[in-house]
């Protein structure tokens, strides 16, 4: 029986893509060589890359924009570090919203001053911050848009003059933004988009060649984008299977029509929690994420059953984080409202056995 797969990541990849990357690991482009063999200057990967790069932008409407994007490695948390190394001259602000946001600070101190222009952390990062004020002399803005250990979501994009960074790695392609709005989006693939492997950085041109720092070339977006993502070898089979889910989205809809399907799941796993008195959510209400759920049971002792329950019924990667601990479950793009419904039945079920 095929899993249920709730897991944070890495996370559930569409079926169509999972076997459209099986067979290219066998024979790529009926090359009678693997993916995994060719080369990566070869005009066979080139045109991947290139695919990869333009399909991104096409899909957050920036094409024709000034924006590059790029396919790195290092995850997300090498940006925590890229990001500050290549922007921050003199001071920064970011908005801390979770374990990731918090890490991301830690980093950017190393380059210059780093102010936290509000957080959530009082009550273990269960809500959004609100109502702050964006200091006018900072070199950028960073938010983290989907905190995927505790189950919220910036709703709302903040308004500044000042250039806005986003780690986008449990949200990307999720939901209709403006991205236009932000100078540097980046997201881990691992989570909505691929495998491990490889990170998408989208980057507005204008913001290359900010600080007067030297910027060692592998850290250096100018360098990465004047060779095409292909400074040195890159993640080959990450990038073509992030390739793969990204052509999957677009002959779905697109992120529009992607966006409905991830409002329905979400609507049915918290109507389920918020009805079921066996359930209580983590996330304050307004600001729960779409991607991940978050909820605790309200009585310990139905533990064993409830967990019993959800393997007998192939459900696979619910547990929450130890920050959190209770369940997550999270619904990327690819995971099905089916899926989402089993979940809900053992839930309900519980309720009726209790």
């Amino acid at each position: 029986m095929k899993k249920h797969n709730f897991s944070a990541g890495p996370s559930i990849l569409p079926q169509e893509v999972l076997k459209q990357a099986s067979d290219a690991v066998l024979n790529f482009n009926n090359l009678n060589l693997s993916l995994l063999e060719i080369s990566h200057r070869s005009k066979d990967f080139v045109d991947v890359m290139e695919e990869a790069r333009e399909l991104a932008l096409e899909l957050m409407g920036l094409e024709g924009k000034g924006y590059k994007a790029l396919f790195l490695q290092g995850g997300a948390s090498m940006q925590f570090v890229m990001t500050a190394y290549n922007l921050l001259e003199n001071k920064a602000g970011y908005l801390n919203t979770g374990t990731w946001s918090d890490k991301a600070i830690k980093e950017a101190k190393l380059f210059g001053e780093v102010v936290e222009v509000a957080s959530s952390k009082d009550k273990n990062f269960n809500y959004i911050p609100k109502n702050y004020s964006v200091p006018s002399d900072l070199d950028y803005l960073h938010v983290t848009t989907n905190n995927t250990i505790f189950g919220t979501q910036l709703k709302e994009i903040p308004q500044t003059d000042v250039p806005l960074i986003a780690d986008m790695s449990s949200d990307i392609f999720s939901r209709n933004i403006d991205f236009s709005k932000f100078g540097i989006i980046y997201a881990g693939a691992q989570k909505n988009m691929g495998p491990a492997g490889t990170t998408l950085v989208v980057i507005k041109e204008d913001l290359l060649g900010k600080v007067t720092r030297q910027i060692p070339n592998m850290l250096d977006y100018a360098q990465h984008v004047s060779k095409g993502s292909m400074y040195n070898t890159p993640p080959v089979f990450a990038v073509y299977v992030s390739l793969l889910t990204m052509r999957w989205l677009k002959s779905k809809g697109g992120i529009s029509a992607i966006e409905e399907e991830n409002e329905k799941k979400a609507t049915l796993i918290y109507s389920e929690i918020d009805l079921n008195p066996l359930f209580t959510g983590f996330a304050a209400k307004e600001d729960r994420s779409f991607m991940n759920a978050t909820f605790n049971l309200t009585e310990d002792n139905l533990k064993e059953t409830f967990d019993a329950m959800v393997k007998e019924a192939g459900i696979s990667g619910v547990n929450g984080h130890r920050s959190v601990g209770g369940y997550r479950a999270s619904m990327y793009n690819a995971l099905p409202l089916k899926s989402v419904g089993v979940l809900v039945d053992v839930m309900s079920e519980l309720e009726r056995k209790a």
